[in-house]
């Protein structure tokens, strides 16, 4: 969303639905002000983004294609429509609700979806009902705003 953004490609997107996004470090804030699911994911998190996601994590840690969530206010006024989905008890939920309200005052949030009562992963839990949930919601949103 970010490169299409500075391209100013973002009109060839008809429609961005991240899905359980990463998309800032909350994970390096203060854990006391963390969700459970926060609390308890944060340093494995902090593992990833800092040795297996950023090439270079120190050159890269204010970057908006490492983190959307950084991105300036400008660069969120050009990111395609958005619906942002989310799972209740993700470890990633305050950190997809802020860039949500931020792409909210930027005019380009559709909607934030919230799955209630899912995990994170829940949309591949085969055989629990925040699977079969996240799928109609996906198969809605489709038909409104892809199809509609």
């Amino acid at each position: 969303m970010v490169l299409l953004a500075q391209h100013g490609e973002s009109e060839i997107v008809k429609l961005a639905i991240p899905g359980v996004p990463m998309v800032d470090d909350y994970c390096f804030s203060d854990p006391l002000v963390m969700t459970v699911e926060e609390r308890y994911a944060h340093l494995t998190m902090r593992k990833c983004w800092k040795h297996y996601i950023a090439a270079d994590w120190e050159a890269q840690k204010h970057d908006p294609h490492l983190f959307p969530g950084k991105a300036s206010e400008e660069l969120l006024e050009k990111f395609p429509p958005t619906i942002m989905m989310e799972a209740e008890f993700d470890m990633c939920i305050t950190e997809a609700t802020r860039l949500a309200g931020r792409l909210r005052r930027a005019g380009r949030l559709l909607e934030l979806v919230v799955i209630p009562g899912s995990p994170h992963g829940g949309s591949v839990l085969q055989g629990m009902g925040v699977c079969k949930l996240y799928w109609e919601t996906m198969d809605t949103i489709a038909k409104e705003y892809i199809h509609g």
